[in-house]
């Protein structure tokens, strides 16, 4: 990890003190979105930003909590992009370009017909990859998911990595392994 992304973590974390939740959340999306990304062979450019947004994609949740009393995605649309700006103006070491890319997909993130980069993309699957999981997802949702949200190579490997045993044990009702 780089510096640069290593003081937005800790400016999310100061953002969210006292919520481990949201912060446990926003890390492993970071960490898959990272990895993916490398996977996949995103250019340096692409790869900064994707790992930013990740950082910061659920920036909008608390005054989404405060403002409409919901947590709901699309309420984290309208409230996200200004919060990120304000902090990634205040952090520094971003151009405009780049702050309006990140500030774009923590707008959309929760809107999946509308995707139009790999940026995007993976920034999608590595927060489905961690709610699925925290969720607690059927293995219908995460088969869902996979056929209808997943796209890169390494998302679904991670997908199908992640949950084959809950799949598994939620499709056989009670986790009992046949010898196919």
């Amino acid at each position: 990890m780089d510096k640069k992304h290593a003081m937005l973590i800790e400016a999310i974390t100061e953002y969210d003190k006292g919520d481990p939740k949201r912060i446990h959340h926003l890390l492993k999306v970071h960490n898959l979105a990272a990895t993916i990304g490398v996977m996949e062979g995103l250019d340096s450019e692409t790869q900064d930003i994707l790992e930013s947004a990740a950082i910061l994609h659920d920036i909008g949740i608390h005054l989404s909590e405060k403002k409409y009393g919901s947590s709901n995605g699309k309420y984290q649309e309208i409230e996200g992009p200004d919060e990120a700006k304000r902090v990634l103006e205040q952090q520094g070491g971003f151009t405009q370009k780049e702050i309006d890319r990140i500030c774009f997909l923590i707008g959309h993130h929760h809107t999946y017909n509308k995707i139009d980069g790999p940026d995007y993309q993976i920034l999608v699957e590595a927060d489905f990859l961690v709610n699925l999981y925290e969720d607690q997802c059927s293995a219908h949702a995460i088969e869902a998911a996979g056929k209808n949200i997943f796209k890169t190579q390494t998302g679904l490997r991670l997908l199908r990595d992640m949950y084959a045993q809950n799949a598994y044990h939620e499709l056989t009702k009670g986790g009992r392994r046949s010898e196919h």
